[in-house]
Parts: structure tokens; sequence; C-alpha cells
């Protein structure tokens, strides 16, 4: 923080020359700092109330190249003349139907000889149906039994809740967990809810259903971990969570770290095959580095992560090999030109026409299997990638290095091993934009619940966006998955937990219809 002395104009000197000096000394000594802030001050007003797209309003003029150095390529703006269809769009076919016949009525027949149907004219209208409870009554039916001439009495075995000592249904848990993890609804607005649906459901109640199954659901995390650790590739990145600390009447910031396990693989055939995609969250109270060093100990792979150096030694052995993201690398020099589409940061704009040829050369090989796409990324992206390193060496000597255009430059060239090794495996990605899809729920939820309450929460919260995000990966609708595993967790053998995962519950589930 810059503090400045009030001005006293009776000490500064009368002398034209002294003043200038004294005016350079003053810009050298605290230009760069204010230049600093006004940038940061752009950034934190971008954040809060800017687009959160990365795209520039308009293509930006690319100046003449002054250095002998490749030029960047010129991105073409793909304009569409197609007229698009207007109305209604179609209602789904598997959505359950009922069918409403209207006829004339005896007055409208009365004005006809002979009325006789030829046909119909059908409508479609789609009909909401409000939640509603329901209390169902478990009895269990008691049975005189004799055997041998001994008499006994056997009682039907149920297991009404999955909680013990509870009345909440595994679909009204099932609800509460989806609410809070896939549509980001507090508990206090939960408790609204089912008030307005003629239940009292304390908040007290809620949290404490929503907890208990949670922790019920835990014992799958073991398994999802060694399906996520054995997967072709890893991405792994952080977001922030406050975690309140009740001793002090504050928060503080804690951390959930994602674990993103994705790729495909040869099988004995010699055919690609998917690794069913997941993803695993762990909640830490620091952002120490031990936390993925421990998380990720044994594992050997790739391991596609931003530039934080807590994974860093990780990397020390050898058995883990990192793959950097493009999309940061791109979202650096975004920044500069979004802010001044002019004058210097022209640069910035051509770095992105590097960088937009890449994802170009991308869009065209995305459903090619790895094999294909290696040969692609060999004959054209690394071509590609060699001219641009070429011109971020000739120009990163030209710019100063403290600034953000400066910064993005340093970024991209010491990382540069880790941004062109998506290039070596055909089953890599240019980017980290996986796992940070996977975080975002996060960051959504944490606008409406604000803290976590306890630590205990952050756990229950690393559990329940796991499974969730796992459930959306593999396209399985959250809340009639949970449904099902609730019911039966409590009875299923700890040998085949695994069984009860998404996509292994998916294809179960496909197999019975």
């Amino acid at each position: 923080m810059l503090a400045l002395a009030p001005l006293n104009v009776d000490i500064l000197p009368d002398d034209c020359a002294v003043l200038k000096g004294l005016l350079v000394k003053l810009h050298a000594q605290y230009g760069a700092a204010i230049e600093a802030m006004h940038q940061q001050i752009m950034k934190l007003r971008h954040a809060q109330f800017g687009a959160s797209s990365e795209r520039l309003s308009a293509q930006t003029e690319l100046f003449a190249e002054v250095l002998d150095l490749p030029l960047p390529p010129v991105v073409k703006q793909k304009i569409s003349y197609e007229r698009k269809h207007k109305g209604r769009p179609a209602l789904p076919k598997d959505l359950p139907r009922q069918r409403i016949e209207y006829h004339l009525d005896d007055q409208q027949k009365a004005e006809f000889d002979s009325v006789k149907p030829i046909g119909e004219e059908v409508s479609e209208t789609l009909q909401y149906t409000p939640a509603r409870l329901v209390v169902l009554e478990h009895a269990r039916i008691k049975y005189a039994c004799t055997k041998d001439g001994q008499s006994t009495v056997r009682t039907a075995h149920a297991q009404p809740s999955p909680l013990p000592k509870s009345n909440a249904d595994a679909s009204l848990l099932a609800q509460i967990l989806v609410a809070t993890y896939a549509d980001h609804m507090p508990i206090n607005r939960q408790a609204v809810i089912f008030g307005r649906h003629g239940i009292d459901l304390p908040r007290t109640t809620l949290c404490d259903w929503k907890l208990a199954s949670a922790e019920l659901l835990q014992v799958l995390r073991a398994p999802l971990i060694a399906h996520t650790l054995a997967a072709p590739r890893l991405h792994s990145d952080d977001t922030t969570v406050q975690l309140r600390d009740s001793s002090k009447n504050s928060t503080h910031t804690s951390r959930l770290w994602g674990y993103l396990g994705a790729g495909q693989r040869l099988d004995g055939q010699g055919n690609w095959v998917e690794h069913p995609p997941s993803v695993v969250f762990e909640f830490t109270k620091t952002r120490q580095g031990l936390h993925p060093q421990q998380f990720l100990k044994g594992y050997r792979g790739y391991l596609q992560i931003d530039a934080y150096s807590g994974y860093d030694a990780l990397l020390k052995s050898g058995d883990i090999v990192a793959v950097g993201c493009m999309a940061h690398a791109r979202r650096h020099f975004f920044e500069v030109a979004r802010k001044d589409p002019s004058g210097a940061t022209g640069l910035a704009a051509q770095a992105l026409a590097w960088i937009a040829k890449l994802y170009e050369i991308e869009s065209h090989i995305k459903d090619h299997p790895p094999d294909k796409k290696l040969l692609t990324r060999q004959t054209q992206s690394r071509p590609v990638l060699d001219q641009f390193h070429a011109w971020l060496v000739g120009h990163a000597s030209t710019i100063p290095p403290r600034g953000e255009l400066g910064q993005s430059f340093g970024y991209a060239l010491r990382q540069w091993s880790t941004l062109v090794r998506y290039t070596e495996d055909g089953i890599l990605q240019p980017d980290n934009n996986l796992i940070e899809s996977a975080i975002r729920p996060v960051a959504v939820g944490r606008r409406s619940w604000l803290f976590l309450g306890a630590e205990r929460g952050g756990h229950v919260a690393a559990t329940m966006y796991s499974l969730i995000g796992t459930c959306r990966l593999n396209g399985v609708e959250p809340y009639a998955w949970l449904c099902d595993v609730l019911k039966r967790l409590p009875n299923h053998p700890v040998t085949k937990l695994a069984e009860l995962l998404p996509y292994n519950w998916k294809r179960q589930f496909t197999n019975q219809t």
C-alpha cells in the first residue's frame, strides 16, 4: 500500500531542471506500483461486474511485425446464413402421456342429420405436477410359528429408513441431497418449500438427515478413488470454501481438491475403450502441497494441472508426468486483450490467434480415437506450436517482465514443456477444462450456502460433490441413483460396493430395462 506524505509546496525547489529530475525519480519509484494497482482494480471490477465469457467483443487489429518472426494465423470468423426454424420445440417422446379426447356435444350434433368421426387433430401441452409428501405405513406382520412342537413368534423384517431411528424415506433423503449439492439450495429454503407442502421439517432435522445420509454414502469413496486413480489420465485442481470457526465467530478459507479420471485405453482386442469418467473431491483446511502428495501417493501416469507449486514434489520421481493447461495460458493473454484491444496489447490478441489455431485443429479431431489424434497433433499442431514458441521468445525480450503482458509471456514460456505435452499422447487433452467444469457446481453452490458450518460438513460436501459429479459425467440422473442406492446400501455386501457407483449402476439399470 502506498503511503504518501502531505505535500509541502514551500520545500519544493524553484529550479525547473531539479523539479524535472524529481518528477522522473517519483515516476520511476511509484509509476509501476500505480499501474499495477490500476490493473488490479480493473481485474476486480471485471470479476464483480463483467461478463464471464472469455470472448473479445470484436476482432482486435494486429499491427505490423517489426521483428522477423512467424506471423500469427488469421482467425476467420465463421458466419452462418442458415435460417433458424422457429416454433415450439417438440416434447420428448419418452415422457408419459395422458390422452384427453374432445367430442362434439349433443347440441352441436343435433345441427346435422349425420355425424361420423373421420380423424383427429392432436396438440400437446406440458403439465406440471407439484411434489407431494405421502406417509408410508410399514406394517411388519407378526407370525405365530411352530416347529417340532416348539412355538415362537416371528416378525417380518423391514428397514423403512436407511438411517436408524429416522422417519425419513430414502426418496426424501435423496431429495434433500440433490437439492443441496446439485441444485445449490440451502437447507432453510428447503424447509420453507416443505412447509408449503404441509409438513413442518425444522432446519436442524433436515441438516441432521443431510449429514447422516451423506456419511452413509461415504463407504463408496474408497472404490470411487480406486477407479479414479486407475484412469489413463488424471486432472486436478482446487477451489476455495469458507469454513466457519465457531470459537472465533468467523470464517477462514479452506479447500476442496478435485481429481478427475478419464481417457481411453486399448483392450485385449486392440480396440479403444472408454474408462468411465469419475471425479473425487477431498476437503482440507489448508492449501498445503502435502494434501495432493498424500492423495496421489503411489499414483503413476499423466496428471493435468495448473502451475501451482504444491504439485512439484510429486513430479520429482518421474512417476507422474505433468500436463499443462492451454486454457490457463490463454486466460492470461485474454485478460490483457480484453482491457485494451489497441497499442501494445495487440501482442495479446496475436497470442490468442495462435491458441485459436491450435483449438481449431482440436475441433476437427475431438471424436477421433487417440492414435489418430496423436498423428494429427504431430503433423499439424506441433508446427503451429513451434512457430508460436519462436514468436513468444522473440517478443518476450521487448516487453517489461513485471507488467501483465510480460507475466502472460512468462507463464507461457515457463510452462512450455507441459503445455505442449498433449501432443505426445492421443489420450491427453490440451487443457484442464474437464476438472474446472466439475468444480463449477461448488462455486455456484457457495454463493447460496456461503460457508461450511463445521469440518464435518466439509467432508460431507466432498463426498456428495464426488458422487453427484460422477453421476453428471456419466449421464446418470442423481435423484434416481440416490433413491436406489440409499435403499440398497444398508444391506449391500461390503465387497461389492463398486457395483453401486454411478457408471456400474447405469449399466445394471440399462440391462434390466
